[in-house]
């Protein structure tokens, strides 16, 4: 079975030599999430826990959006500093 997603990519269901399915092993390692769009949430309840922040940190740390992040978090702690001690 396959299909194809928006940006024309295939999306096809895979296995290894010995039938297990690859998508499902993947998950299981914390390697993918689940794609309910593809998937129909097949493999939802066999994500590990905070998997889809860790992938998405990865993710934009290897196309340099971690800049972003870090401006946040300045001024998320120039804000807190600058609040400490008044009322």
């Amino acid at each position: 079975m396959t299909d194809e997603d928006e940006y024309g990519r295939t999306v096809a269901k895979c296995f290894l030599p010995d039938g297990r399915d690859l998508s499902e092993e993947m998950v299981k390692l914390g390697l993918a999430i689940d794609w309910p769009k593809f998937s129909g949430g097949k493999y939802g309840n066999l994500e590990i826990t905070g998997v889809r922040k860790k992938l998405w940190l990865a993710d934009a740390r290897q196309k340099g959006r971690m800049r972003v992040w870090e401006k946040f978090d300045a001024q998320k702690n120039g804000q807190s500093k600058g609040n400490k001690g008044t009322a």
